[in-house]
């Protein structure tokens, strides 16, 4: 239940940001060189897996590398942005878990102050799993899923100059598991980007 609320929280945080960038000032100045930017990304990713209690070591967290390309439309503070994360790999119950996702997403961002922007995102998310065991864990529920779900996302941008930003975000994932179905991946993540 918990779980489902933290959930909503986050969409709706991303909605209300995509709907502030709507109703913002048409020109955003801290971008009037270039509505596009290169965004790389490293982070930490938390794989929302249960994972026991028992003889093997298990954990939840490693660290991820994305890299993404956006553009805000004309005179907007909405755009599309495509990225591509590695969410990297843990080790559970005897079996080692890796993920990766390709997304697609409406983008939206409200300026606060000379230098900040808040970030919101929503959209699709291609991912890859795949579940290994170790010899002699005795897991079966193994192997490779592929699947099309949705992604949310939060952020702060800082804006350095005209072509530099950083920024902090906070996206969460829904992706398949041949060993537990469809569960939550989240990525907690600093950026640099170039504007263009």
């Amino acid at each position: 239940m918990t779980q489902s609320r933290f959930l909503l929280s986050g969409i709706c945080v991303a909605l209300a940001t995509l709907t502030l960038a709507t109703g913002a000032s048409a020109q955003n100045s801290m971008y009037d060189d270039g509505n596009s930017y290169f965004e790389l990304t490293t982070g930490r990713t938390h794989f929302g897996l249960g994972g026991g209690n028992g003889f093997y070591h298990s954990d939840h967290l490693d660290r991820s590398y994305g890299v993404a390309m956006g553009r805000y439309f004309q005179s907007s503070n909405l755009g599309m942005e495509l990225g591509y994360t590695d969410f990297g790999d843990v080790h559970r119950l005897g079996r080692s878990t890796e993920a990766q996702g390709i997304n697609l997403s409406l983008i939206g961002r409200a300026q606060l102050g000379n230098a900040f922007n808040v970030l919101g995102q929503i959209g699709g998310v291609y991912s890859r799993t795949d579940v290994s065991s170790r010899p002699g864990s005795g897991a079966s529920d193994t192997g490779t899923e592929h699947g099309l779900d949705w992604t949310y996302g939060v952020g702060l941008e800082y804006v350095f100059t005209r072509r530099v930003s950083g920024v902090l975000q906070y996206d969460g994932y829904r992706m398949d598991f041949a060993d537990k179905g469809r569960e939550r991946i989240t990525n907690l993540a600093l950026g640099l980007r170039y504007l263009y």
